[in-house]
């Protein structure tokens, strides 16, 4: 959502912190220090905030190892794993391709579900053991707040885990992992709009934070479930074509003793895209976009030229022609770009767009469509 860093690898795994979890954990902090207050007495001031840091801090470690159980049960079945992020709500594990099977996704799907069981039961049995109310009621906390994430989490709402096993057991029955995807995303379509009207009776109520909080984990639960299933739908109009069946063979090349006043006049008003390759004899040698012209006073445009002002960065921006579309659709959205660079060995062949991409896709669910 935000700005990302990254924590930590774990049994290779990277661990990544989204900004915004920042948000839900200053609030969870604040909360847990007002409710160790009242529920036990007589501590200094210092103890209680570090019940709740600690508390909170120990809540979000379970959340790693709940995505860790996905994570690593997804890298047996053969997924890879871009990594764990922490976000503001809860985690995610980040998978570059989904289950190859219903019995790989049931599996990856409950692997969660049962991490958040056995802290339940070990935060519980702990809490037996010590007899400080300084820790028995953090322990306490951390067993009811797993017991909440593992019964949340198996609603049979996707994208939750068990929305997750849901369409695993549609996907077995129906042998079409689109169709199994559709009516597990309008179940979680429709809790969504369950905890919506939810929110609305907590307005109503005036228990608005509460009703704020609902809302957004509504909103989020929409449309992560809307964009699953599009997402699908791009995989398999995706599946099997080849970048080259979308590139412009004859892309706007702009040589690199261009100066900069003229590129700007020629080529981005002319053609009006923000990014062009550079290129000599049909071989790469950057690629120059308008972001690069911040780093010359427009005065000094006329004495500066693309090659001095390009990027070299030209693998990042660029796939080979044979590589599949939708490894070319995932490069640009990882890398914010809409178009990128086709390439044959060091030189280049064409260009494909993001537009290329929804115009093939719009005609093909069309006829697909009316084929139904």
């Amino acid at each position: 959502m935000f700005a990302r860093w990254r924590l930590f690898r774990f049994m290779g795994i990277p661990i990544n912190l989204d900004a915004s979890w920042l948000i839900i954990l200053a609030l969870l902090t604040w909360t847990l220090i007002v409710f160790f207050r009242q529920a036990v007495a007589d501590l200094p001031e210092i103890a209680y905030w570090l019940m709740g840091l600690g508390a909170a801090l120990a809540f979000f470690t379970c959340i790693v190892l709940h995505e860790l159980g996905h994570a690593l049960v997804a890298r047996a079945v053969g997924i890879p794993i871009r990594g764990i992020t922490l976000f503001l709500f809860g985690g995610v594990a980040e998978m570059e391709n989904e289950p190859p099977s219903p019995s790989s996704e049931f599996l990856m799907a409950i692997a969660g579900p049962a991490v958040s069981a056995v802290l339940v039961v070990v935060f519980w049995i702990a809490s037996g053991w010590v007899e400080s109310p300084a820790l028995v009621f953090p322990l306490q906390y951390l067993a009811i707040i797993n017991l909440v994430v593992l019964i949340f989490n198996l609603v049979p709402a996707f994208p939750l885990d068990g929305g997750r096993v849901l369409r695993s057991i549609l996907w077995a029955a129906t042998k079409s992992v689109r169709r199994a995807t559709y009516w597990a995303a309008l179940c979680g379509q429709t809790f969504a709009w369950l905890l919506m009207g939810l929110a609305i009776l907590n307005f109503f109520a005036g228990d608005i934070v509460h009703g704020i909080w609902l809302g957004l984990i509504a909103f989020f639960l929409n449309s992560a479930a809307r964009g699953s299933y599009e997402q699908i739908l791009v995989r398999q109009a995706l599946y099997g074509e080849h970048v080259g069946r979308f590139m412009n063979p004859q892309p706007i090349i702009v040589p690199p003793g261009v100066d900069l006043k003229s590129w700007v006049d020629d080529y981005v008003y002319r053609y009006h895209h923000k990014m062009y390759p550079v290129a000599s004899n049909g071989h790469i040698e950057g690629v120059i976009g308008t972001q690069e012209l911040g780093k010359y006073p427009q005065e000094e445009w006329p004495i500066h030229t693309v090659g001095e002002a390009m990027r070299h960065d030209v693998e990042r921006l660029s796939i080979p022609v044979g590589a599949d579309a939708l490894e070319a659709l995932t490069k640009m959205q990882r890398g914010g770009t809409g178009r990128l660079l086709v390439t044959d060995g060091d030189r280049l062949v064409g260009i494909v767009s993001l537009k290329d991409f929804l115009r093939f896709l719009d005609l093909k669910l069309e006829l697909e469509q009316s084929e139904r």
